[in-house]
């Protein structure tokens, strides 16, 4: 095994032959493997350990093992303690999506901070089969039958040709040893119960099931490239560059046949999984919408609007105090007395300054605002003119109003307000610029 995973290694991971990486190990037979053939190559290699204190002694004797074996190896080690049932308790996840989230949340910390750019984890064969069955049961499109990927951003897998019987075998060989965790045995988890209980009975049926699979796999991971390839082609016709995210004509995807076969392919990446919604929003209402955890798709008029959904930190209010002659946050602004006006702009605004009432604010736009726009006669509802503008739903979203007391002063970037213009030249002339 020891010369497949050299070849391996040198194929498919060049890259671990010239850095320094992480390797995640729990003690177990398969990531104590993947540390000992890295070791045997002469890579250079850290070790990091979590334990969950889910299994009282036995899970500090987890701990010790990896100890030990980092030692024997001559290799630095990272270990971490959770408190796990805690942040179950606080997230109201399972157990085994809490062990995920402080794991690689813990290992990405790692990485930054040592300045490491990979990661390795022990999965192999038999994880991809479960995968596959996992994903295959709950109802998948080709993207979840081709596998567990062997690379994805940060992370590297590289003893996905290998089985579980092969691992042991080369353990066995070279007296190399691992803790068993005695959940594995337990087949209330689903994983274990195909483990234990579906695979034997699969391998009976066909002998060479294993190889099969594998083989079946490979396939399948040739499709899914050709289907992507032209996708991605599809995509560049489609999805035109609009703000932050894209615009797509809804008629050229009417256009496409099946329907809810393309629209799977085109839109699965940004998370939207239910084709009947996305359907339904093709002839929806403008201004209906469809939000998966990272985007949100809008329809507006005879497109649909796609953007990346943004996590604010910061509130969606401020305040800004008499003599503030700039702002960084959240629009570059600048603030400046002048002794003459000159004539509006979309980025510049002159206004008499003894009509504010300071602090001003800055705020997204509300239901029932309106304003008295600059060259119209009257108020006129913010939502209108927003519509006679073209202004789009997400557009909206992005508009920041500064307003004195509950008064509109300027719609940032496109339109001031006629309570506010100059009409003396003898009073105080505010200057009020985007930088």
């Amino acid at each position: 095994m020891l010369k497949a995973f050299k070849e391996h290694i040198e194929l498919k991971f060049p890259e671990l032959l010239r850095e320094h990486f992480l390797i995640a190990c729990s003690g177990g037979l398969d990531s104590v493997v993947l540390a000992s053939l890295c070791k045997e190559l002469g890579l250079q290699f850290s070790l990091a350990h979590c334990n969950f204190g889910l299994r009282g002694n036995a899970s500090d004797g987890d701990e010790d093992f990896v100890r030990t074996l980092a030692n024997s190896l001559n290799s630095p080690i990272f270990i971490t303690h959770f408190d796990t049932l805690g942040y179950v308790n606080q997230h109201k996840v399972s157990v085994q999506m809490a062990c995920r989230d402080l794991r690689y949340t813990w290992f990405r910390q790692i990485l930054e901070e040592q300045q490491i750019s990979l990661l390795l984890t022990a999965h192999h064969a038999n994880d991809n089969l479960e995968t596959f069955i996992i994903n295959l049961s709950r109802g998948s499109g080709i993207e979840g039958l081709t596998g567990i990927p062997e690379k994805a951003q940060y992370l590297r897998r590289p003893l996905l040709p290998f089985t579980r019987e092969q691992l042991e075998a080369y353990a066995q060989s070279n007296a190399i040893h691992w803790r068993e965790d005695s959940s594995n045995t337990d087949t209330k988890y689903l994983r274990n119960k195909i483990r234990i209980d579906l695979v034997p009975t699969l391998k009976e049926l066909h002998p060479t099931f294993t190889e099969n699979f594998k083989n079946t796999l490979h396939y399948l991971q040739q499709t899914n490239t050709i289907a992507n390839a032209y996708l991605e082609q599809l995509k560049s016709e489609l999805f035109v560059p609009h703000e932050d995210g894209y615009k797509i004509a809804i008629e050229a995807l009417k256009g496409l046949h099946p329907l809810t076969t393309y629209l799977h392919g085109l839109f699965y990446e940004y998370g939207f999984r239910e084709l009947d919604n996305l359907e339904a929003l093709l002839d929806g209402l403008t201004g209906k919408q469809l939000r998966s955890n990272s985007h949100v798709l809008v329809k507006n008029r005879e497109f649909l609007l796609l953007s990346p959904i943004h996590k604010e930190n910061e509130s969606d209010f401020y305040t800004i105090d008499e003599g503030v002659e700039n702002l960084s946050s959240p629009i570059n602004l600048k603030f400046s007395e002048v002794s003459e006006r000159l004539d509006n702009s979309k980025n510049i605004i002159y206004v008499q300054k003894n009509t504010l009432n300071f602090p001003l604010t800055l705020r997204k736009w509300r239901k029932g605002d309106y304003f008295y726009p600059i060259g119209l006669n009257g108020k006129k509802k913010l939502a209108k003119f927003f519509k006679d503008e073209k202004i789009d739903v997400l557009s909206k979203e992005k508009v920041w109003l500064l307003c004195s007391n509950d008064k509109i002063v300027w719609v940032v970037g496109m339109r001031a307000d006629n309570r506010f213009k100059v009409v003396s030249s003898a009073q105080k002339i505010l200057k009020i610029e985007i930088t």
